[in-house]
């Protein structure tokens, strides 16, 4: 099996988007319950913008067409 280079993007449109809209949700809802959903927030819209997921290049999986 041939492992992808770490840091090659792996993310497809689709789910770049909604790691976006998934990252505004938790960051509306960090405002009103607690600060620790800020953290999710970031993880989800910081994969977003860089388009590689470390849990996909684990597992080897790929949304990117």
């Amino acid at each position: 099996m041939k492992r992808p280079k770490i840091f090659t993007p792996n993310e497809g449109k689709t789910d770049r988007i909604i790691r976006v809209l998934v990252g505004l949700a938790f960051i509306a809802l960090g405002y009103m319950y607690t600060p620790w959903l800020y953290v999710i927030a970031a993880i989800s819209l910081i994969t977003a913008a860089d388009g590689f997921c470390l849990l996909y290049w684990l597992f080897g999986w790929t949304t990117k067409k």
